[in-house]
């Protein structure tokens, strides 16, 4: 009898062991899912900024700017444009 007690308490005690470490390891991968679900928030916030930066790099006016002043680049006189038709889809 003495021998069951002495197993069913080693037995005890190896379950509340495991029952302890896989609380904790819970809590670890809590904590850093966590910190996943932060870091991800702060990328979506600097995605959205460089969305807005991209957004303002290449608004017309600053492209027009840009090619009138660095380039030397003109809108050509009108008699000097050609439109040329677009072929109809048959």
């Amino acid at each position: 009898m003495t021998r069951l007690n002495l197993l069913l308490f080693a037995a005890l005690v190896a379950c509340a062991l495991a029952l302890v470490s896989s609380q904790h390891q819970a809590r670890k991968l809590y904590v850093q899912l966590e910190k996943e679900q932060e870091l991800a928030k702060q990328l979506e916030v600097e995605w959205g900024q460089l969305q807005l930066e991209q957004s303002t790099w290449a608004t017309h006016a600053r492209i027009e700017n840009i090619a009138t002043r660095q380039l030397n680049m003109r809108v050509p006189p009108a008699n000097r444009i050609q439109v040329v038709p677009a072929e109809s889809a048959r």
